[in-house]
């Protein structure tokens, strides 16, 4: 209490002891994957497309981390922390380029028949190649025949074309052109060679590439990392915005044989443990590719066998537009269902199944699944991906990997993650406050008002909010022996809507004058 020494009039704030609980984010997802350049180990904060793309560059071929981020954001995901994983190419790692050794020429030989070289072409530092390597080719101009014209191709299409070059000095010099427009190769002058011009034909630039995954990043190791090191997604435990886990490289080190199928299965369980030790997000998994019903079936129920509310699976695959090699690819489809997520989260609430969803920016599917297929897989708790006619591609499923009944779908999972988290945050007041009477009504009351307006979203089940939800916190529940404890203990119960996932009509013939009136 302040002490008053002089006569006159004083003025006190005094708090209303109001301290409403605000909401949390629910739709931050984590990728972790290869990336063609940026840091090791950091989760870096991405909220649009060109945000990574500046940070971890463009789309590289045989990884999986650029198509799921953009799949992301394309279906609505608003931010994103990347971990790109594994060593960069000077480190002795394979690069965008497929391989650790330095990007090999070819020889453009001159006119005239005979081995002469006229120019030496090489692969830009930042070039990407392709699953099937660049060519250069070698044709008439198209203004007289003293003129030639370079074609550059990646995976058999022609990506630039130079008209009307010369070898003569000039504002139409070959080597001048090229290095000021290509974005893909260089040309060298050979020296002390004198050249009348170029032989017509294609040179093939770079052998195929492989898949682009860093060799110090196929153990399963890499991908879980350490938490005290700040590695892997464990390096994400110290990320608290962090509500959804996807991995979808994972997938792209198997194709290429440097991890077998026990390789993902480790990397997986361990998603799951990370998402059931953080107890506020999870993990999005992904299935083996080429997989069709019968053995996605096989593989949920008797290879890995997973258990947790923490965790779902999609299936199939979906094939989806590569801006590189521009033609579809299959992938894996957590990068979009994240995206999906977080667009139900906007539009419609956390409360609602993120299921009955178009999925933006999918051609088909890698495997067309029928009904009675489905009736196999929903109940093994693989979310199925389907084509519908003339509704799109949809997402078909909305059930997590646990056995338990009270958590068999993913929007009840998610619901409580984020009351509980929001609860946590909004009332870290009450440390270390009085453990009386008083703080019992004062956290009574704003629990009491933040799971009103839950109520009102449409989130928990019930005509009033004494059917919704209850929260108790007095005598009854904080005897004198947990008071001496320093304990203040809160029961706080909600009933969560759960989806309409089966919608049953029962049809039968009606007689008229059944005596059934209107």
């Amino acid at each position: 209490m302040p002490n008053y020494l002089s006569p006159g009039v004083y003025v006190e704030e005094v708090s209303s002891g109001s301290k409403p609980i605000e909401g949390v984010g629910t739709a931050v997802a984590a990728f972790v994957g290869f990336a063609e350049k940026g840091p090791t180990n950091t989760p870096v904060l991405v909220t649009n497309w060109t945000q990574f793309t500046q940070a971890f560059g463009q789309f590289v071929p045989g990884a999986y981390l650029a198509g799921a981020v953009y799949g992301y954001f394309l279906n609505g995901g608003g931010a994103a922390y990347v971990v790109r994983v594994g060593d960069a190419p000077s480190d002795g790692a394979a690069g965008a380029n497929g391989s650790a050794d330095a990007a090999p020429t070819a020889h453009l030989p001159a006119a005239g028949g005979g081995r002469r070289t006229a120019l030496v072409a090489r692969l830009r530092d930042d070039a990407v190649v392709g699953a099937e390597g660049v060519t250069v080719e070698v044709a008439d101009g198209t203004e007289s025949a003293e003129t030639f014209r370079i074609v550059v191709s990646r995976d058999g299409q022609p990506v630039e074309t130079f008209d009307n070059l010369t070898l003569r000095k000039g504002a139409r010099n070959v080597v001048t052109v090229v290095a000021t427009e290509s974005r893909v190769i260089t040309l060298e002058e050979v020296k002390g060679a004198t050249l009348a011009g170029l032989a017509r034909g294609t040179v093939s630039l770079t052998r195929p590439a492989t898949p682009a995954v860093p060799v110090a990043a196929v153990a399963p190791e890499a991908y879980v990392g350490d938490a005290s090191a700040r590695t892997g997604f464990a390096g994400l435990e110290a990320i608290d915005d962090v509500t959804m886990l996807a991995v979808p490289d994972l997938m792209s080190a198997f194709q290429a044989g440097l991890i077998d199928l026990e390789g993902v299965k480790a990397v997986q369980l361990a998603m799951i443990a990370h998402c059931e030790l953080m107890a506020d997000r999870v993990a999005i998994l992904d299935t083996p590719p080429g997989l069709n019903a019968q053995q996605v079936k096989q593989w949920r129920v008797e290879v890995t066998g997973y258990d947790s509310k923490h965790a779902t699976m999609y299936w199939p695959w979906i094939k989806v537009m590569d801006p590189v090699a521009g033609k579809p690819v299959f992938q894996p489809p957590s990068g979009y269902l994240a995206g999906v997520w977080a667009r139900n989260d906007a539009t419609r609430g956390v409360h609602k199944a993120p299921a009955n969803e178009v999925l933006r920016g999918v051609v088909s599917l890698e495997y067309g699944l029928t009904r009675g297929e489905h009736d196999q897989l929903n109940p093994v708790a693989v979310n199925c991906i389907r084509a519908f006619p003339g509704q799109g591609i949809r997402v078909w499923g909305a059930r997590t990997l646990s056995s338990d009944p009270e958590w068999r779908y993913l929007n009840v999972r998610r619901l409580f993650n984020y009351v509980e988290k929001s609860i946590l945050l909004g009332t870290n007041w009450v440390v270390f406050e009085p453990n009386d009477a008083k703080l019992w009504d004062s956290v009574k009351r704003t629990v009491t008002m933040f799971l009103r307006g839950v109520w009102r979203d449409g989130a928990l089940f019930g005509t009033t909010p004494g059917d919704a939800f209850f929260v108790k916190c007095d005598a009854e529940n904080n005897p004198a022996e947990s008071r001496d404890q320093g304990v203040l203990n809160v029961e706080i119960g909600i009933a969560p809507v759960k989806p309409a996932e089966f919608v049953v009509f029962r049809l039968s013939q009606f007689a008229d004058g059944g005596g059934v009136s209107e």
